[in-house]
């Protein structure tokens, strides 16, 4: 298999960073292991950025998702290493990872992780009528 796992996270130069405009990102097939059975957990991770001078490359990202697979992580550390690595790498204005685990044990569980650059605020919300 030529493709492998990797932490390498590649980014491109913004294209319009005079701008703030939000990037969604929704990684449905997030899978790690559960640290105490060594089960899979299956979750979906949404990122949401408003970035500064940098973009995330897709592929890598999908890389990255992929070398948590074989990882024992709690939902709380794996959704705020995400974030901490995605911050290192982009330094974005304003960054919100969100991940919505699957059923383990009948329950549910949502992590949200969010990072604002000092200084950042964002524009103001528009209401169209």
């Amino acid at each position: 298999m030529a493709t492998q796992p990797s932490r390498d996270l590649e980014t491109f130069p913004n294209p319009q960073p005079e701008r703030d405009y939000t990037l969604r990102i929704r990684v449905p097939e997030f899978t790690c292991l559960c640290p105490k059975t060594g089960q899979p957990d299956f979750g979906v991770i949404d990122i949401a950025y408003v970035p500064d001078q940098k973009c995330v490359e897709l592929k890598s990202l999908k890389l990255y998702m992929w070398s948590f697979r074989d990882q024992g992580a709690f939902h709380e550390r794996v959704t705020n290493e995400i974030l901490d690595d995605l911050v290192r790498a982009l330094e974005p204005r304003f960054m919100r990872v969100t991940a919505e685990f699957n059923v383990r044990g009948g329950i549910y569980t949502t992590v949200i992780a969010e990072h604002r650059q000092p200084g950042w605020t964002p524009p103001p919300k528009v209401e169209l009528p």
